[in-house]
């Protein structure tokens, strides 16, 4: 069996401006990123939430690894898998489903990763609120930009993306 390595490289920068402040409240503000999303006032299509349970929600990665980068997770904002209330803990993981469900119906991929990283040693970008990833994967994603330019190359936008999984949403329920 020959092993295969995918680098992501690119997200080092990405994750250390988070360790200095990228993601840090500015003046007058507090929470994570993804709670100040939730009390700004923007609308869902603006803020790129997929869906809304009563718990949790669903909101696409503005910084995708790949088209249908979803990120799942409570609107209440703490950082440790364990402190999850159990309705919290069922719903999160229901919505985590429908998300694989609305990937696969949406995008077609080959495989689908679904994640958590747990802490900022761990590779959590955003510690303070945790989140489940759901990211669509195809056979040999990774391209030529990703490994020589430090660059990857998303090929559809945000509102696209989010239209293809509101669309797929229903079919999944």
């Amino acid at each position: 069996m020959t092993w295969h390595q995918m680098w992501a490289g690119w997200r080092a920068e990405y994750i250390a401006s988070a360790a200095v402040g990228g993601n840090q409240p500015g003046p007058g503000q507090t929470g994570s990123v993804f709670t100040r999303i939730l009390q700004s006032g923007v609308s869902d299509d603006d803020a790129y939430i997929v869906n809304r349970g009563v718990q949790c929600f669903v909101i696409l990665n503005a910084y995708p690894y790949n088209s249908g980068h979803m990120l799942i997770m409570p609107y209440r904002e703490i950082g440790e898998l364990e402190l999850l209330t159990a309705d919290e803990h069922a719903e999160m993981f229901a919505l985590t489903t429908a998300a694989v469900r609305a990937a696969k119906a949406a995008y077609r991929p080959d495989g689908i990763n679904v994640g958590m990283n747990l802490g900022e040693a761990a590779g959590a970008g955003i510690p303070g609120h945790l989140h489940v990833h759901v990211v669509p994967r195809w056979n040999a994603d990774s391209n030529f930009m990703t490994t020589t330019a430090t660059t990857r190359v998303i090929p559809e936008s945000l509102p696209l993306t989010l239209s293809k999984l509101r669309d797929a949403w229903p079919a999944v329920e």
